[in-house]
């Protein structure tokens, strides 16, 4: 007889399990294991055998030829997306779901527009009106654009979060006399930190894994941001996988980062909890 409180083991569940690990841990062991051999190693004993001898050459040899530049080239344009993500989208997101007027109602429609207009649509448009504002090759010419587009589906979910802000909180700031603007950073703003860190991660990932507009809006070498500067590994003669593998693992350090510091936050905001 079966001991009251005690369940019996899932065996089909941890099996599952053992079969989900092992599709995703095979590619990951594939790739991290390929970036600590030489190129004549991996091509002689394969992608999946264990390494003979540890180097780090590829990492080295990766930021010595200009990937520590295309590194910082991307830094710059994250940070940049982000900050003007988080400088619009909250004053914006708090207008929609406080303001009655019909200039607010139609500003959001706008914004609802652009989640169905694609950037590969308006490349060419996008195009001739970054040449025109002088910003061609140029980093500010990559951030613009990327901010825009990341900042129609920021506006949604955080306007999301904030209608699961009660009136009765709203009510009891204007009672005691507080502005428009207090119950805005006092009030919505900490309430809406899930919000925000979703809103950080999204633009995060657009910016830093964008190709589209650094194709097409950069020419030179000094512009490039990493997944420009992966091309560079590719070659007449072939591709060194190796180098090219570790500089997949360099620019995903700091967006995995990203995500692991705000994980909770995001799944909280995804789900519209709104941090309450």
């Amino acid at each position: 007889m079966r001991r009251p409180g005690k369940s019996r083991p899932n065996y089909l569940a941890g099996l599952g399990s053992t079969i989900w690990l092992f599709v995703v841990g095979l590619p990951l062991y594939v790739m991290l294991i390929a970036t600590f051999q030489s190129r004549t190693d991996y091509a002689a004993n394969g992608p999946l055998a264990f390494p003979e001898r540890f180097t780090l050459d590829n990492y080295v040899n990766d930021l010595n030829e200009g990937f520590a530049r295309y590194f910082l080239n991307t830094v710059i344009v994250t940070v940049c997306v982000v900050g003007i993500v988080l400088l619009l989208v909250p004053p914006l997101a708090y207008a929609i779901v406080r303001s009655d007027g019909r200039a607010t109602g139609r500003v959001f429609r706008l914004f609802l527009l652009g989640l169905a207009i694609p950037s590969q649509a308006v490349i060419v448009p996008v195009f001739y009106l970054i040449n025109e504002a002088g910003l061609y090759d140029n980093l500010l010419g990559v951030i613009l654009p990327t901010a825009a587009f990341a900042m129609p589906v920021c506006a949604l979910i955080l306007s999301g979060v904030m209608r699961d802000i009660t009136p009765e909180l709203y009510e009891a700031m204007t009672v005691d006399g507080a502005s428009p603007r207090r119950i805005f950073l006092q009030l919505v703003l900490p309430l809406s930190k899930s919000g925000l860190s979703t809103i950080v991660v999204f633009s995060s990932l657009q910016a830093w894994n964008g190709f589209l507009f650094p194709l097409v809006l950069t020419q030179s070498s000094e512009n490039k941001v990493v997944t420009m500067g992966l091309y560079d590994f590719q070659t007449e003669h072939g591709v060194d996988i190796p180098g090219l593998l570790a500089a997949v693992v360099l620019s995903m350090l700091p967006i995995l980062l990203v995500y692991l510091l705000a994980r909770r936050a995001l799944v909280q905001g995804l789900m519209g909890v709104g941090g309450k």
